[in-house]
């Protein structure tokens, strides 16, 4: 069943990391533009931070700074292209993949981490933090025309003091989420349309679960026919709300593995989805190839996040 959305901003450049403050603007990112903007609850929209590159995912952190996974920056789908605006691959002035804080006041961007143990970042996609000082966030990876990383997902300290690899390999790891009770993180894989669960231990500390998982995950589910996944978040109930890309939904996922319900948009790339409102009853959702940020009553309300809603 379609649902009625209401436009909130339009004519953005791909936009994405939706974040709902509690004083009722939404902070987005438009990827294309290389901007953090906030949208007025009137719908103007506001820059707060020009970081260039690709901004992509989006979180509140303990200092109440934003934090941005910036992929470094894609290639598009030319002007006028009747498919969309759309990222192809890599871009060609790449300026390399990287965790941001913006300091919402002032506009000031200060570049957190560039790197891990294990070599460079190429292209961080979505970010969660888990209220223990430290966060989340997926490695998705960049695209070239013959070739492409492979996916990891990272623990980092707010503070900038300590960054380690989680889960390797991932086939291009996109949103990220904790659980109500902070004991699992789901990850979902753009590319197979598959959900994935690690258990926690503690922060930044995966139980893995045995061979033959790639990487210590569990498999949720994944969706069958020809779908992709993009960001995520979780409703206070515990189940996972998946941007679907091509079929242009929101999959609603049970932490069993049953696909709840499916909520259709009118377009195909569905990007992601936040809660906000006093009661965490409406969604703010991306429809990033028509460049528009638009909102809808959800049934189910949304978890609150660590330093933003609690």
């Amino acid at each position: 069943m379609r649902v009625e959305i209401k436009d909130v901003a339009t004519g953005l450049r791909f936009p994405e990391g939706p974040v709902a403050l509690p004083d009722g603007s939404v902070l987005v990112v438009q990827i294309a533009a290389g901007t953090l903007d906030r949208v007025h609850p009137d719908g103007s929209i506001e820059t707060v931070a020009r970081l260039g590159g690709g901004p992509n995912g989006a979180a509140i952190g303990p200092d109440g700074h934003c934090y941005v996974c910036n992929n470094g920056g894609f290639r598009w789908t030319p002007e006028g292209d009747e498919t969309g605006l759309r990222p192809i691959g890599q871009a060609q002035d790449y300026s390399g993949g990287r965790i941001e804080r913006v300091d919402l006041a002032t506009g000031e961007v200060a570049c957190l981490y560039r790197e891990t143990e294990k070599g460079p970042l190429k292209g961080p996609n979505d970010i969660v933090f888990d209220g223990q000082g430290g966060f989340y966030f997926t490695d998705l990876g960049k695209t070239r025309d013959r070739e492409h990383d492979r996916g990891a997902v990272y623990y980092a300290r707010a503070d900038g003091s300590h960054i380690h690899e989680l889960a390797f390999p991932l086939f291009t790891p996109n949103g990220i989420g904790l659980s109500p009770d902070g004991t699992v993180l789901y990850v979902a894989e753009t590319e197979t349309a598959r959900l994935w669960a690690f258990d926690l231990d503690g922060p930044g500390i995966i139980r893995r679960a045995p061979w033959p998982s790639p990487h210590g995950g569990r498999l949720v589910i994944g969706l069958g026919g020809y779908q992709r996944f993009d960001s995520l978040a979780v409703e206070a109930n515990g189940n996972i709300c998946v941007a679907t890309l091509v079929t242009g939904a929101i999959s609603v996922i049970s932490p069993e593995g049953q696909l709840v319900r499916s909520v259709p948009f009118p377009e195909r790339w569905v990007t992601n989805i936040c809660f906000g409102g006093a009661d965490l009853h409406t969604a703010y959702v991306t429809l990033s190839s028509t460049g528009r940020l638009v909102s809808l009553p959800w049934p189910e309300p949304g978890l609150p996040l660590a330093h933003l809603n609690v």
